[in-house]
């Protein structure tokens, strides 16, 4: 058998791959990084997390303008620019993107660009260099939009998506959003505030399906205030497109009924891009399409390492770097295994919806004995001063100990205010010990101590 080119290639220069290569470089390893796109950067930085924030901060500034006559401040009529709009969230995203761009190409291993495809279990073919060899490898291609969209006639009616939104030059009157996660809620929320009108379609009878019905229903209720239309619990059947306007037929509420706007905007998802010829090396898939890993992020081929999108189960940029962490100490030899205990997540809606830990009923169906305690923004002093109408933080607990096993935010700065809970479970504290914890007046932080005193009364 011929030598090795590298200790390891990292294929995919996203958040994980990145995260593994600097890992790997760190132990001395041999390394290469093969990207296939046509920008260095990865999905959060060039299309993800950050132009969507970027373009969020432009409509929470409008909305801001629009709420400050509760306050005697008359700004008159704002008026949006989309171009200009768009510019600055480009100027943003291109420094975060130069910035990685030169962490790649200056990094300490060999970036070499072009699609990577197996042709056995220790080789890759790359398309413009050739045949390389590697003892081990980290697969983190992530993920695309689900592509072809599974409902018909969307295709030939042209829709929006994640991306093409994100090029926009003017934006539209109406808009059908079709999804209710967080991809779907935060562009909705987006247009809604800057003027389109926004119906949007959710299969399930809640939106951002796992969380707790209370979470998911306090966002509703906000949203609907705000003038979004939200129909759960549909069909979709057909979209077609008509003179000026793309219709969605649904069925909804045991009816069919037609929704018709200016745009459909296509959030059902996103697939995981593994096009790498993965048989030859023997790395198995799971059901839903995902590289199937263990918690030491192996694949079916033990030399074989996967993180991020590309096998889930969860695509949030924190837990890809660690995946990408975790695969690269393996690698090294240093024995590590991914813990999901302290999962996060944020949608950076307003309010915003923080979770960390188990739900309610993820609790109760593991077979936890759990107490919860909620308490409401509306009556909480700071956060009235601030205008928070809805929104709530709950707290999960064992019975027996009062050890917190789960969180939720629905409010303000829900995703700042939800690792404060990440660190007590950390630590695994008890809602008595957080309740004891000093917290500042008047801040919204310490809305916690609420739920967290009721919880400890309860367990004694």
């Amino acid at each position: 058998m011929a030598a090795f080119d590298f200790d390891a290639v990292v294929i995919g220069g996203g958040s994980a791959g990145f995260a593994a290569a600097r890992t790997l470089a760190a132990g001395a390893a041999r390394v290469a990084v093969v990207e296939g796109g046509h920008e260095l950067g990865g999905l959060c930085i060039l299309r993800g997390c950050m132009p969507t924030k970027a373009l969020l901060h432009a409509a929470a500034l409008r909305q801001g303008f629009r709420e400050a006559a509760d306050w005697g401040i008359a700004a008159g009529e704002v008026s949006v620019d989309p171009r200009q709009l768009m510019a600055r969230k480009d100027a943003l995203i291109a420094d975060f993107a130069g910035y990685r761009r030169r962490q790649l190409e200056e990094g300490p291993w060999e970036l070499i660009r072009g699609r990577a495809q197996f042709v056995d279990p220790h080789a890759v073919e790359i398309a413009g260099r050739g045949r390389v060899r590697a003892r081990q490898f980290v697969i983190a291609t992530g993920s695309a939009i689900a592509s072809p969209p599974p409902v018909p006639g969307l295709v030939d009616s042209g829709y929006l998506d994640s991306d093409t939104a994100l090029r926009l030059e003017r934006f539209p009157a109406s808009l059908v959003m079709l999804g209710g996660g967080a991809v779907a809620l935060e562009f909705a929320q987006f247009f809604a505030r800057l003027g389109t009108e926004v119906i949007l379609v959710q299969r399930s009878a809640r939106l951002l399906r796992g969380v707790d019905p209370d979470v998911a229903d306090e966002l509703a209720a906000a949203l609907r205030e705000e003038g979004m239309t939200i129909l759960t619990g549909t069909h979709l059947q057909e979209v077609r497109r008509g003179d000026g306007s793309v219709c969605v037929r649904l069925e909804h509420g045991g009816q069919t009924r037609t929704v018709s706007a200016e745009a459909v905007f296509h959030a059902l998802g996103r697939r995981p891009l593994t096009d790498l010829n993965l048989e030859a090396a023997g790395v198995a898939l799971d059901a839903s399409g995902l590289i199937r890993t263990n918690a030491r992020q192996q694949t079916s081929a033990s030399h074989i390492y996967a993180a991020g999108d590309c096998c889930g189960p969860h695509e949030i940029v924190h837990v890809a770097i660690q995946q990408g962490e975790t695969a690269a100490r393996n690698i090294l030899g240093d024995s590590r295994s991914l813990d999901h205990r302290l999962l996060l997540s944020v949608v950076f809606t307003e309010p915003q919806v923080a979770t960390v830990g188990w739900g309610e009923i993820a609790a109760r169906e593991a077979g936890e004995d759990v107490l919860t305690a909620s308490y409401p923004f509306n009556d909480h002093g700071k956060s009235m001063i601030l205008g928070a109408r809805h929104g709530f933080v709950k707290l999960i607990a064992r019975r027996r100990t009062g050890e917190i096993l789960g969180g939720a935010c629905v409010g303000p700065q829900g995703g700042e205010l939800i690792h404060e809970i990440m660190v007590a479970m950390a630590a695994r504290l008890t809602a008595g010990q957080l309740a004891a914890l000093p917290h500042y007046h008047p801040t919204l932080a310490e809305i916690w101590t609420y739920p967290a005193e009721e919880i400890a009364e309860a367990a004694g």
